[in-house]
């Protein structure tokens, strides 16, 4: 199946078919390490599961961590919840898009795998710290409306952390029910008034 070109690279002028190109090789490489591991994501076996020549691969990523990064990177794009204006909404609606995201798109085990390599290899650090950072900047951004420093970044981890626990942990990820009261026990404890 291929995938078209992002809003992102028909701004940029990219040529849409080496976008659609970029676009499948980095899906297959995600697949290739959810699937099949670690080991597995080299640049022949993405070749093959993206339907391209290994040659294709090569001439854009020579180096398999810059094969990873983008991968990383594009797999960290996944849709957000549109913001309404209210910030408990807001706060349920982005955890909600978290908890599809890890069902979806098996983030668990991308995130676990990352989570192991980052402590092996310490390029994996950079894109570890990108994906997170790019995956919780939604949640810390409408956090950031009522908090600051050390109160903000607890309200984060804790919300973040709860589809996180919930999912790696405990095997299954928080209803609708607890990922709103959690939203609510995290929000009264900033001292937001609920409606």
């Amino acid at each position: 199946m291929r995938s078209s070109p992002s809003d992102h690279e028909r701004r940029a002028g990219v040529d849409p078919r080496v976008a659609r190109t970029h676009n499948d090789v980095l899906a297959a490489a995600i697949a290739v390490l959810i699937d099949d591991g670690w080991d597995a994501v080299t640049q022949p076996n993405v070749a093959r599961a993206a339907g391209y020549a290994k040659g294709t691969v090569y001439a854009h990523w020579p180096e398999r961590i810059d094969l990873l990064r983008d991968a990383f990177a594009r797999y960290g794009e996944m849709p957000h919840h549109v913001r309404t204006g209210d910030l408990r909404a807001d706060l349920v609606g982005e955890l909600t898009s978290f908890r599809t995201a890890f069902v979806e798109n098996r983030l668990d085990r991308a995130l676990a795998i990352l989570a192991e390599r980052s402590s092996a290899v310490p390029e994996m650090v950079e894109i570890r710290d990108a994906f997170v950072e790019d995956g919780e900047r939604p949640i810390r951004e409408l956090l950031g409306t009522i908090s600051a420093d050390a109160k903000l970044e607890a309200a984060a981890l804790m919300l973040c952390g709860l589809v996180l626990d919930a999912v790696l942990l405990h095997g299954t990820p928080p209803d609708d029910a607890v990922i709103e009261a959690a939203v609510d026990q995290v929000l009264r404890g900033l001292g937001h008034a609920l409606h």
